[in-house]
């Protein structure tokens, strides 16, 4: 039997979380030393290692019609919890779940009011936008709708 086998030695079917499953995991989170210089990230600094919730919960305080990239969005976020940066690739895979999960949602019925409004960060430059699943369009079309520089 192979690893990748289950008891009946028939190979394992992955089980997919959905986005939503994903945003609402618990993770390891919260403000720890920079392991090493990186970018704008200095060896030592206190840095915000976010949960995928919390950047959702930040996003949601965005107003309409107010944009932010990524750069603001993490400095707002660790200066809100107690650090000087947040870890630049935690928020890359967090802005994706938070986007993917949002767009989950609305397949499920929700509103747009009701679901978090990524394209405030996310614009047509941001590398994340080119990894969504459903697109740029989208994320272009409610920018456009707010009023927002694609």
């Amino acid at each position: 039997m192979r690893w990748w086998d289950n008891a009946h030695g028939r190979p394992r079917e992955r089980s997919m979380k959905s986005w939503n499953d994903r945003l609402n995991t618990p993770g390891i989170h919260g403000v720890k030393p920079t392991p090493r210089t990186v970018g704008d990230v200095v060896e030592g600094q206190p840095m915000l290692v976010p949960t995928a919730r919390q950047v959702d919960t930040f996003i949601r305080s965005i107003p309409k019609g107010v944009e932010m990239d990524v750069r603001a969005l993490r400095t707002a976020l660790a200066i809100e919890h107690g650090a000087e940066v947040t870890c630049p690739v935690t928020i890359g895979y967090h802005l994706r779940t938070v986007a993917e999960a949002a767009k989950e949602d609305l397949e499920r019925g929700m509103t747009m009011s009701d679901i978090a409004p990524f394209w405030r960060v996310l614009d047509a430059k941001t590398p994340t936008t080119k990894k969504l699943s459903f697109g740029a369009e989208f994320v272009a079309a409610q920018r456009k709708r707010e009023g927002l520089k694609p």
